[in-house]
């Protein structure tokens, strides 16, 4: 994998709750050098592992960094529970 590091699993409230990973600035900025011209609506595509589960997706930007989505079948396959401190490792772009 491109890139590894480790963030927090936040809720962001609307309608529905989503939940995402907060990808740190300095990698957030790694990953944004690292997806020119892949990009679309600002959205980068990637292919990610956190524990054995291992799903592709698409990074949001926000408030100069990215949040990696965590879909609920993700989340419950990894065990992942809001507030977690999770070690994730990605691939920028599509396999």
């Amino acid at each position: 994998m491109d890139f590894e590091f480790e963030g927090p699993v936040i809720e962001w409230r609307g309608p529905a709750p989503y939940y995402f990973v907060r990808i740190p600035e300095d990698e957030s900025d790694d990953i944004k050098f690292a997806a020119k011209g892949l990009e679309y609506w600002g959205q980068v595509p990637v292919t990610v592992r956190i524990h054995d589960t291992e799903f592709t997706t698409a990074l949001f930007p926000k408030d100069g960094v990215y949040l990696l989505p965590l879909r609920d079948k993700v989340r419950k396959e990894a065990g992942i529970d809001l507030g977690e401190e999770l070690t994730v490792a990605l691939d920028v772009g599509r396999t």
